[in-house]
This record gives structure tokens, sequence and C-alpha cells, in this order.
């Protein structure tokens, strides 16, 4: 059933990060440093980590930074080597050894599916992985992995879903959903975006990662405007899951570590909570959280 292995991996990457204005008025929202590494970087380490050796990042005007984050410093590099600065360097150069990283602009903000859309030149006719840099997933979770084993099982595309407070649930896509006998994942029967509570099917949200058939892009090509007038990425696929065309929509849901940086709160979750991992910091700062929250 499956069209061949998922290579490419496209990053939409062209918001304008409103939620964490003033800083990032001058600064890409992907730039916020989550303790010592940009937020970016954890998006895009987890796709090289599931194997995905081809990465298209969809930018905007302002995001010259992410392309320079991901380039060689020889400048740098030179005055680090020259101070023996051995740590430092090795973190520089990983950021721009992490494989190919591709760039096309958006041009104008019109949504996530049309961010996708601008994916599709690059794409061709393949299997394709969609990771929102808002979203930060443990890579040693496996849940791209688990979405790729999906696609190449079931043909379709395959969205990632959490089980959420229903209080919560207007915040995002929202899956109606039925069991697959003898499978650990789901098939969707239809999706809407950002649902009263009395108006949603489940309490499964739609989470910034997907594993798409190329079917999505001819039906983002005849998607309108639709929530907040935008051309949403939800309504293709809820297209395609009504439809059935390019094999349907299936579901994993996960209950592995999660944050969503694009959150103020959840922003500074991440970074404790990664901070207290640390080997060189956490045991410090886990004994000052402790009497700091004493």
């Amino acid at each position: 059933m499956s069209m061949g292995k998922v290579r490419k991996a496209v990053i939409p990457a062209a918001g304008l990060g409103t939620r964490f204005l003033p800083a990032t008025k001058a600064m890409p929202k992907e730039m916020l440093p989550v303790v010592d590494m940009p937020a970016i970087q954890y998006v895009v380490e987890e796709a090289v980590h599931a194997g995905l050796t081809d990465l298209l990042m969809i930018t905007g005007r302002n995001k010259r930074s992410l392309e320079d984050h991901f380039d060689r410093t020889p400048a740098l590099e030179r005055a680090l080597e020259e101070k023996g600065d051995r740590t430092r360097l090795e973190a520089v150069k990983h950021s721009s050894e992490l494989g190919p990283i591709h760039y096309v602009r958006q041009g104008e903000a019109k949504g996530l599916g049309h961010a996708v859309l601008c994916a599709r030149q690059h794409v061709g006719e393949e299997p394709f992985a969609v990771l929102l840099g808002d979203d930060l997933i443990d890579e040693h979770d496996g849940l791209l992995t688990t979405m790729m084993e999906v696609q190449a099982k079931t043909g379709g595309s395959v969205i990632a879903l959490i089980e959420v407070d229903p209080s919560q649930i207007s915040a995002y896509g929202c899956a109606d959903v039925s069991v697959v006998e003898g499978e650990d994942y789901v098939r969707v029967n239809s999706l809407v975006e950002k649902p009263s509570v009395d108006e949603a099917p489940s309490n499964l949200a739609v989470i910034g990662r997907y594993v798409l058939h190329p079917a999505v892009f001819g039906v983002l090509e005849k998607t309108g405007p639709g929530r907040g007038g935008e051309i949403q990425l939800t309504d293709a696929l809820q297209t395609l899951a009504t439809d059935g065309e390019g094999g349907g929509v299936y579901g994993v849901v996960f209950k592995g570590r999660r944050f969503d940086t694009g959150d103020k709160l959840s922003y500074l979750k991440a970074v404790i909570t990664l901070a207290s991992e640390r080997v060189e910091f956490g045991e410090e700062l886990r004994a000052w959280m402790k009497a700091f929250v004493n």
C-alpha cells in the first residue's frame, strides 16, 4: 500500500510569533532558546533522529537567522578552536551538520495549509512528514517513527493526537475517530478546527506532527480560506478523511512528553524540565526549585 519510505520533512516556520511580543519583534519565535538551544533545533533533531534525510523549512520575512543558525560560522569556529573550547565548538558545528536543509519563503501568511502547499514542488509525489516548530516532542518517544510505520501500513495520511481536558479542546483541531481492530492506531472519520466544547466530537486534539500522502496538495489547492481567514490544513485533512482520497486519514494517540513552545506557560515548563535534566546543573537547579517553592 505504501508509496515508498518517507524521506522528506517540511517544517513550517513563517509565523509572526505575536504571542511572544516584544521578544519576537526582531527575532523569530523559532529562535527562542530552550535552555541553550533554539526551539527550532529540537524539531530539526527530532526529524533527523527519525531518519528523515531531506528537510525543507518554510520561512518568511525576518527569518534569516534560521538559515544562519544551521549554516557554518568559520570565524566563530576558529575563535573557539584557538581558545581550546572544544565543547562549545562541537555544539556550534553540530547544528550545521544535521543534514541538508532547504528553504522556501511563504511570501504571505495565509495559514498552515498554504505553508504546506508551498512545499509541493520540493516534495513531489511521495509521502512526507510535517513538523510544526511550536510542538516540542521528546525525540526518544519515537512518535514520528511510529507515524511513519502507520503510513507505510495504511498508505494514507497520519496525524498525531493527544487527549486533552474537554474544556481545552476549543484551542485545537479535534478528531472524531473509530477503533481499528487489532491495531494501536485509529481511523479518523472527521476533523473540526477549534470546535466549541459542546460541538467537539471527542477530547482528542491534533498536535503538530503529520505524515501526509501527496494527495493533500491537490486538496489544498482547492481549499478556500477557513477559520481565521486562513487556508487550514485541518480542512484539507477533513476532505481526505471523508472522501477516502489518498488512502484516508489515521491517527496515533501520543502519550509521551510534549510542550507547546508557542504558549508562554508551556514554554517555561519546557525550559525548566529540560534544564532540570541537564548533567552540569540539573541537580543544583532542582534543589533551588524546592527551596524556591517552599
